[in-house]
């Protein structure tokens, strides 16, 4: 897999957009599990942050732009710009994570 260069500004220093290619998105569902709900909520209560949600969090925005760019590379993109990530509670202890940005092709200046 070729590295792609995944950024949440429109342009890459030194580089030129040759071709957008199209948007591209990724996702990640991610699910605590009943015990880390549980602490989770005690520590809402007593105050502290809850680092299993954290963690789980972070693992879904991995996950996402993971997605994101084996999406762009199928497409034969040289990078992803403009990419935003969004979050949103499906449920009980459920996340979904979405990644989006624009796929392009890219040359040196």
């Amino acid at each position: 897999m070729k590295e792609i260069i995944v950024t949440t500004t429109d342009s890459i220093d030194g580089k030129e957009v040759t071709e957008y290619i199209d948007v591209v998105a990724g996702e990640a569902v991610m699910g605590a599990n009943v015990v880390k709900d549980f602490f989770a909520g005690i520590r809402d209560i007593v105050g502290g942050r809850s680092t299993s949600y954290e963690k789980e969090i972070k693992e879904g925005r991995r996950e996402a732009i993971k997605d994101l760019k084996r999406e762009a590379e199928d497409r034969g993109a040289d990078a992803v710009i403009g990419i935003s990530v969004d979050y949103e509670e499906m449920g009980e202890g459920m996340l979904w994570m979405t990644a989006t940005g624009t796929a392009v092709k890219l040359k040196d200046k």
